[in-house]
């Protein structure tokens, strides 16, 4: 597929040589900077069709839609996988799922030694790293702890359980548990995620004073299921949205009977902290020399949680959600922000993904990746030639279900099933299989499977927790519980 990119105002060129970023057409007679600061905030089960600048009509994201109007925005980018671990192995490592080290999405298992990640490769490039939210590929004692992966600073969860809640009594800082003691007794005093946000808030202040580049990476919880937000944020929705009840049907994890109301709140609340995030940056002057970055690891929930994706439209025009590799569960939001760099109100029918991560970072850097199945981005982001494109991209396993996305095609196969095909130009929700009319496009996204696909390493960690490892009070115990 022909990379189309569409401007609002015509963009000028810009280079990048030694390290240094000079501006597109805006800002080329600047001086060349130093290497840029990276923020990379990645939402957690957020559809592509949950931001107001992907179609949102339900929900209030101003901030995030305010960021695509000043920057880029990316209509065909792609997770690493429908599911957290996996999808996030991708994007640390820039291996695509066929290939990257974590595939089970057990909640804990790890990254090996030898397995590279994109925070140590800025880290060896003399970047400051802090990691703020849920990590999901090492916990503490493995060789997959975010401090031995390239980070500083790290506070949140590293087991994906721990991330399920909202009002935990305490999160990881570093290999310490730090309390927070207005979550003790079933309390709800310290929404987890505010906590974080502050965390992140205090990293930017502090890096942006220091004389080497940052890496700020911020892996959201919100809106993964709990349902669960302070009253604040859901107040806007209550009575505009039909009241809905939502149960969660593991025991002690929040429900609502405004579960549509609650569930945008979360959405709006993870905005707002986007919002200021940027504001932050502006305030101190580092904009032109900060990269900000917006997407989500997959697709919306489904299963009991499905109303929210249906009645909010949050796989957009695409079918599917999380869990699943049709285009709803794998391709997701991309928002990018650099002042002077890229083009105020650029959208980008790019195909990339996760995997790009890791090598678009290093050549911002300066650095060199390990190998990798991604494409730098760097072309596309500031607007020059020379944009290289995948031959495919990759997801899944033989034994169950695999796709293949190559050019405007998808591939869809479940088990030994014959390939579906669709053609994402004309039915993104793919509902109409023309396998039958392009037979050797079948052959080739069949023979781009078995390239892509090698058999996963054993999984590293499965250590087994519970609620009552992360939340107290009488709730651990309920049905139903609010």
């Amino acid at each position: 597929m022909k990379r189309r990119t569409f401007l609002y105002a015509a963009c000028g060129g810009a280079c990048l040589a030694a390290g240094h970023v000079s501006g597109c057409a805006a800002g080329a007679d600047r001086p060349a900077r130093r290497r840029p600061n990276i923020v990379l905030i990645a939402a957690d089960d957020l559809g592509y069709g949950h931001l107001g600048c992907y179609g949102q009509e339900k929900i209030r994201t101003p901030h995030i839609d305010r960021m695509a109007r000043g920057g880029m925005r990316f209509t065909d980018f792609y997770a690493g996988f429908t599911v957290c671990a996996p999808s996030r192995s991708v994007l640390m490592t820039g291996l695509h799922h066929g290939h990257t080290p974590v595939r089970s999405n057990s909640g804990s298992s790890s990254l090996r030694a030898d397995e590279t990640t994109v925070a140590e490769v800025l880290h060896r490039a003399g970047y400051t790293t802090g990691g703020f939210g849920k990590w999901g590929l090492g916990i503490q004692g493995t060789p997959g702890h975010p401090n031995r992966k390239g980070f500083d600073t790290f506070y949140g969860f590293y087991h994906q359980v721990h991330a399920h809640f909202y009002y935990p009594y305490w999160i990881w800082h570093n290999d310490k548990k730090m309390p927070l003691p207005g979550n003790e007794d079933g309390k709800r005093e310290q929404y987890v995620e505010d906590v974080l946000h502050g965390k992140a808030m205090a990293f930017i202040r502090s890096s942006a004073t220091r004389s080497q580049p940052f890496f700020c990476y911020i892996p959201s919880i919100v809106p993964h299921v709990e349902l669960a937000v302070p009253e604040e944020s859901v107040r806007p929705y209550r009575g505009k949205v039909p009241a809905k009840t939502i149960n969660d049907p593991r025991k002690g994890y929040i429900g609502s009977d405004d579960a549509y109301a609650v569930y945008a709140g979360m959405i709006s609340r993870l905005d707002r902290h986007v919002g200021e995030v940027l504001s932050l940056i502006d305030e101190l002057g580092i904009a032109e020399e900060t990269l900000v970055l917006f997407t989500s690891d997959n697709g919306p929930q489904g299963g009991p949680w499905k109303p929210l994706a249906d009645f909010f439209n949050g796989a957009g025009p695409l079918s599917g959600t999380k869990g699943t590799l049709l285009e709803g569960g794998i391709r997701v939001p991309l928002v990018a922000r650099w002042p002077g760099h890229i083009e105020p109100g650029t959208v980008s029918d790019h195909v990339g993904g996760f995997q790009d991560m890791m090598p678009t970072f290093a050549e911002l850097a300066g650095a060199e990746p390990p190998k990798t199945d991604g494409l730098s981005i760097v072309p596309t982001l500031l607007g020059r030639p020379g944009q290289k494109e995948h031959a495919y991209l990759y997801w899944g396993s033989p034994k169950r279900t695999q796709a293949v996305r190559m050019g405007r095609f998808k591939g869809f196969q479940v088990g030994k099933e014959p390939w579906r095909l669709y053609d994402l130009e004309r039915d993104p929700a793919e509902q109409t299989d023309v396998a039958s009319a392009h037979p050797a496009v079948v052959a080739e996204i069949g023979a781009a499977a078995d390239e892509a696909y090698s058999p996963p390493r054993e999984q590293v960690g499965g250590t087994r927790v519970g609620i009552r490892d992360f939340v107290s009070g009488p709730r651990i115990t309920e049905e139903n519980a609010r």
